[in-house]
């Protein structure tokens, strides 16, 4: 993994040394207004961000892909992270600190994520299932070229009836084909 920029954001590769400051960034409760919960102390997300500095899953048949983001005045503001199997496809979440939603910020994360997958990892196809009560993430994929996945395809993934499956195949002009 590299360190990205794109505009004035920093991705860096996240390490158990970033647990105490994402503590704070993932404490913000609006995060959690359609899933999951915050972390529940910084000691417990630096064990997990240390399991997850191997990169890879336990049967290392997937990468785990997981970047901070950064600002120009070094200040954390949440994350992105791929989960990326051997047959060309990756699943993708990001999280934001609420203070720094509707700036563009999120969006220029996952677009330069998306291309690091692209161009260095071979992904062809990008996956993100979230809440379909989530307008903004919604609205946010679709920007990023994001379209609900078929009927079928929802029930191949076993997405839950309240999510949204959304998909996005890769171009060939942009994993640099003619």
């Amino acid at each position: 993994m590299q360190t990205l920029a794109i505009g004035s954001l920093t991705l860096e590769p996240q390490i158990a040394a970033h647990a105490d400051e994402m503590f704070v960034v993932l404490s913000d409760p609006a995060i959690y207004e359609y899933e999951n919960e915050p972390p529940q102390s910084a000691a417990g997300l630096r064990e997990r961000f240390a399991e997850l500095e191997s990169r890879r899953s336990p049967n290392g048949s997937e990468q785990w892909l997981n970047w901070v983001i950064r600002l120009p005045n070094n200040k954390l503001i949440g994350y992105v992270q791929a989960t990326v199997y051997p047959i060309g496809r990756a699943a993708i979440a990001y999280e934001l600190n609420s203070a720094y939603w509707g700036r563009g910020l999120a969006r220029q994360a996952v677009q330069v994520m998306l291309g690091e997958l692209i161009a260095r990892y071979g992904v062809k196809q990008f996956s993100a299932v979230l809440k379909q009560q989530n307008q903004r993430s919604f609205k946010l994929l679709q920007r990023l070229g994001f379209a609900l996945a078929t009927p079928a395809e929802h029930l191949r993934a076993e997405v839950e009836r309240d999510e949204f499956l959304m998909l996005r195949q890769v171009e060939a002009s942009e994993r640099g084909a003619p």
